[in-house]
């Protein structure tokens, strides 16, 4: 066997719905956020699991819920996993951030991994954090499945870490709407990515509601 690790955005939040920005802020799920978290159960449940990862987030842990208690099985909790904070942008739209914060958002649209956004976290430092959580994984499973419960930057930046991509580029080549998973296999020439943002165990409703 090998170590493969599926990444899962949480499921729909009010934020993610308006396309607001929502790092450290900790609203719960919608009820189609809801639906979405029982459908990757649903569809997941048969998967033979050897651990989930979650950050501790209540709308990260409420995507994981239906599947913990499927199988039975314990999220262990990562400050690691947390999304981005992005500071003074908490709950605003990227079209009032624009307006308030002109330059702080064109320099962080240009290279997020060295522009923070106001008073908020760069993306090297997420790769940081989150690099920790998946070596910390590699150490303690050689082999079989792990999910990871995170969030959309957080994810984007993880998969763009191991991948070899520019961290800097992770908004604009890898995507991750809410409640699709991203799996990565590590085989001996390193990790391979073998899906990215898949939602084909949500329904069409569910994959074409609006927002991010």
């Amino acid at each position: 066997m090998t170590l493969t690790l599926y990444f899962l955005r949480h499921g729909q939040t009010e934020w993610s719905r308006n396309n607001a920005f929502c790092g450290s802020l900790d609203p719960e799920l919608t009820p189609d956020g809801l639906e979405m978290a029982k459908a990757f159960a649903s569809s997941y449940s048969s998967t033979p699991w050897t651990a989930i990862f979650c950050s501790p987030m209540q709308r990260t842990l409420a995507t994981a819920r239906p599947l913990c208690e499927a199988i039975e099985m314990q999220p262990q909790l990562r400050d690691g996993l947390k999304e981005i904070y992005y500071g003074k942008w908490e709950g605003n739209t990227p079209e009032a951030v624009s307006k308030e914060f002109h330059d702080d958002y064109i320099r962080w649209l240009a290279d997020p991994a060295w522009y923070a956004p106001t008073g908020g976290e760069m993306a090297v430092a997420i790769a940081s954090r989150s690099t920790q959580v998946i070596e910390e994984i590699k150490q303690l499973y050689r082999d079989g499945n792990v999910l990871i419960v995170s969030h959309k930057a957080t994810i984007r930046i993880m998969l763009c870490s191991l991948l070899g991509i520019d961290v800097g580029r992770f908004r604009f080549r890898l995507g991750c709407p809410v409640g699709s998973v991203s799996v990565v296999e590590f085989g001996s020439h390193g990790p391979l990515l073998r899906v990215l943002a898949d939602r084909s165990h949500q329904d069409e409703r569910l994959r074409n509601l609006p927002g991010t």
